[in-house]
């Protein structure tokens, strides 16, 4: 409720600078007809009752623009009252304006126009009882506690206001931040899942020819052995585009929550990723040794991807009657991969614009890890690649 209150009186601020002025115009008023019913009535104010009526709308018709000109409306104001001294006009209820102007130029505006406000006033006030006689100035310094008050309510409220402006700005610059950062965590994930979706696509692939090769070599010699390199083509491909299908869906979709993902794979998929690769006519050898860890999701799809790029290497650029061994070591912090093959090694031909050996090491390097791959000497491949277990790169 209060809301909506303080937004109904933003949006008809003028109406409401306007109705708070409702007393001292009501004030004005009464004094005047008590004034125009007194005998020689002129003598109280130095003025007739229409001048004080005059004089007191010239000092209280623009408070009702202070709050979008509060310097403007001090000096009107203050310039009347000193207009008024001048006429040797005695101090009237509407004088007030003054003190109005003076808090709302020191709730709205710098310090500096707020001292300048008060010293003003302040002046005029002690022009007014000096002008009175030496009796009526010892009541200035009573008054002067008065006219502090004021002065001292606006600023605080100034700086109240300022507080208040510097939570909201400091509210929406971290708003901001937060969506810029979701916004870069989501370009990250993005490169992340290309980069997922190159590696899938890449060793499927990379399968699918080795077994079509296959297929055709035995076509003519052994044609059950080709059917099932078909089929195996097949199956392949039926997965790479399965893999595909999904990734890209989760490139091109926002709105997908994090439920319709399907899960990355781990060190449980290891078996059955030899097995493909054997299936396509690489043999490879799988060795573990060490006493198995508990390792995060994350470290364990790092490892899956190390030997799924390395074993697709192998099948690319290893040559005919290349075998593979795949060894995993692991240590007391650390998991210690090395995927090795007896192929071409420096002799092969390596294209320019694969990504693979840079996605194993920006994997790794997200976990602290290093990986090296190098030709063995007298022939072949190495890929050996070291990964700290729970611990943050």
């Amino acid at each position: 409720m209060f809301g909506r209150l303080r937004a109904w009186k933003r949006r008809h601020s003028l109406l409401v600078d306007t109705l708070a002025l409702t007393p001292l115009v009501l004030l004005s008023l009464l004094s005047s007809v008590a004034m125009s019913g007194v005998p020689r009535g002129p003598e109280l104010y130095g003025i007739g009752p229409v001048g004080a009526l005059l004089l007191s709308a010239l000092l209280l018709t623009p408070l009702i623009w202070r709050r979008k000109y509060p310097l403007a409306v001090f000096a009107i104001v203050a310039l009347v009252c000193f207009v008024q001294w001048l006429a040797h006009i005695d101090i009237l209820p509407s004088d007030m304006a003054v003190l109005a102007a003076m808090y709302t130029v020191a709730a709205r505006r710098p310090l500096k126009w707020a001292i300048a406000a008060f010293v003003v006033t302040e002046l005029g006030l002690f022009l007014a009882f000096v002008r009175q006689g030496d009796q009526a100035l010892t009541a200035w310094p009573t008054s002067s506690v008065f006219v502090v008050a004021i002065w001292v309510t606006g600023i605080y409220v100034n700086m109240r206001q300022r507080y208040v402006e510097s939570l909201l700005e400091r509210a929406e610059r971290a708003e901001r931040e937060t969506d810029q950062q979701a916004r870069i965590a989501a370009a990250a994930e993005r490169t992340r899942i290309a980069r997922e979706l190159h590696d899938v696509v890449a060793h499927n692939v990379s399968v699918m020819v080795v077994q079509a090769d296959g297929a055709g070599y035995a076509i003519d010699t052994d044609p059950e052995q080709a059917r099932r390199a078909v089929q195996a083509v097949s199956s392949t491909g039926r997965q790479a585009l399965a893999e595909m299908r999904r990734l890209v869906g989760v490139l091109r979709d926002d709105r997908n929550s994090a439920g319709e993902y399907a899960p990355q794979p781990g060190l449980d998929q290891l078996t059955d990723l030899v097995e493909q690769v054997r299936a396509s006519g690489l043999p490879v050898e799988f060795i573990v040794s060490g006493s198995p860890q508990d390792i995060r999701e994350g470290e364990q799809l790092v490892i899956y991807r190390i030997i799924q790029e390395a074993l697709t290497n192998t099948l690319k650029h290893g040559g005919p009657g290349v075998r593979a061994s795949v060894l995993m070591e692991y240590g007391s912090h650390d998991v210690t991969l090395t995927v090795s093959d007896d192929g071409r090694g420096a002799s092969a031909a390596r294209s320019d614009d694969g990504h693979g050996l840079i996605g194993m090491r920006e994997r790794v390097s997200m976990y602290g890890g290093t990986v090296s791959a190098a030709p063995r000497p007298g022939g072949g491949f190495r890929v050996t690649a070291r990964l700290p277990i729970g611990q943050t790169a």
